[in-house]
């Protein structure tokens, strides 16, 4: 349920490793490329091409014996503490850190990877993944894949009786002429200033938001009062300040795992893109008032409420959605929202620890919200890049957002 256009996703997991060389080459490098090879086994229609021919309806993964992922090993020169604090940073700082899919109109590679050492100082993995064949739940956990885990690629259990698949593939054929196949993605350019921010909210932060709306509402409420939806709802209001947005309204386009919430359920382990998108929208001058984060919080919370519809109920627009943009003509700027606390990317332990820094690079080109789980165990954190003087006032608002 995912444009094959949008780029790709990159992710990038730093660890610190203050050894010499010889050690890492001797015994980290092995055990990380036995774990991607060990991985590649169970999951290897990632070696293979994405490709759309003529006899095809969809898309298809072509897989030929012998296919390979490709793996880079490079040396970085760059300060590792640096790029794995959280201090904002310029966002092309990290662009020698992922590998590149081989993309051309015919086909494109599904996955590569790419490691890179800081000498004497850390390591960091770099993976790059098409946004048609996984989605964000499986993405960020190459190579980290526990070897009992075998996936699931029975599509029959899918049921699509009102056809939205059809329309998807309707609608992408008939974007930029007629039965285009092309597999080129967009070519999407963060802006020239572009600087990255990564923003923390503990389990106190959430639980004084969680206080402040519920005394806004006097008690009452049968909000979605998650971690999740306080934390987003916070960095919405704050980003509609700092960017100064002009438009009548602003919307957030969530994506939610439909695994669990089809009928019949697909296990965890379903291999593919299985994801819906639920909206929530709100006027700027509502978002901007003293009862901004209430708003942003009701807004977040009645979306979600729209599950108990189903999953992939709305789901005839999500195409329109994903080609055309949100609302233009209602004068909306929407905002992306990718990752997932629950994925858990700080857990990505090999032996030698957590991750100093875990970060969503590709999402500098869509201007979303990254989320993610902590690195220090203690709430959630939400990344994203935007012009560098806009960035700053976001993290100024969100501290004394937070101190208030």
């Amino acid at each position: 349920m995912e444009n094959e256009e949008l780029p790709p996703i990159q992710r990038i997991f730093l660890y610190q490793f203050p050894h010499p060389t010889p050690l890492f080459f001797g015994t980290i490098l092995p055990k990380l490329k036995h774990s991607l090879s060990h991985a590649l086994g169970h999951f290897f229609p990632l070696a293979g091409h994405l490709t759309w021919p003529l006899h095809s309806q969809n898309p298809i993964i072509n897989y030929n014996n012998g296919d390979t992922v490709s793996l880079i090993v490079a040396e970085s020169d760059a300060d590792f503490n640096h790029l794995a604090c959280t201090d904002l940073c310029e966002a092309k700082e990290m662009h020698h850190l992922f590998p590149h899919l081989t993309i051309t109109h015919e086909q494109a590679t599904v996955l590569a990877s790419q490691i890179t050492l800081f000498l004497n100082s850390g390591f960091c993995i770099g993976i790059t993944s098409h946004h048609a064949v996984l989605d964000e739940s499986q993405s960020q956990s190459l190579p980290f894949l526990p070897p009992e885990l075998c996936p699931f690629y029975e599509r029959k259990l899918v049921k699509d009786p009102n056809q939205v698949g059809a329309k998807f593939v309707n609608d992408w054929l008939k974007e930029g002429g007629t039965n285009n196949r092309s597999l080129m993605v967009c070519d999407l350019k963060p802006p020239e200033d572009a600087t990255r921010g990564s923003f923390q909210l503990s389990r106190s932060d959430v639980e004084k938001l969680k206080q402040s709306v519920v005394f806004k509402k006097k008690g009452s409420t049968n909000l979605h009062l998650s971690t999740f939806v306080l934390s987003l709802a916070c960095a919405w209001v704050c980003r509609v300040r700092a960017e100064e947005i002009t438009n009548k309204s602003v919307a957030l386009a969530l994506t939610v795992d439909c695994r669990g919430r089809l009928e019949p359920p697909l296990p965890s382990t379903y291999f593919g893109n299985c994801v819906g998108f639920r909206l929530p929208i709100a006027e700027t001058r509502d978002l901007l008032g003293e009862e901004g984060l209430v708003v942003a919080v009701e807004a977040v919370s009645d979306a979600l409420e729209t599950l108990k519809d189903g999953a992939v109920s709305g789901a005839e627009n999500w195409s329109s959605w994903l080609l055309y943009g949100v609302g233009a003509e209602a004068d909306v700027k929407t905002i992306g929202v990718a990752g997932s606390p629950r994925f858990e990317v700080y857990g990505s332990d090999f032996g030698w620890g957590r991750p100093k820094k875990v970060e969503m690079v590709s999402i500098e080109k869509t201007a979303v919200f990254g989320l993610s789980d902590s690195r220090n165990g203690d709430g959630i954190e939400i990344g994203f890049v935007s012009k560098k003087k806009t960035m700053e006032t976001f993290a100024s608002l969100f501290v004394n957002g937070l101190q208030s």
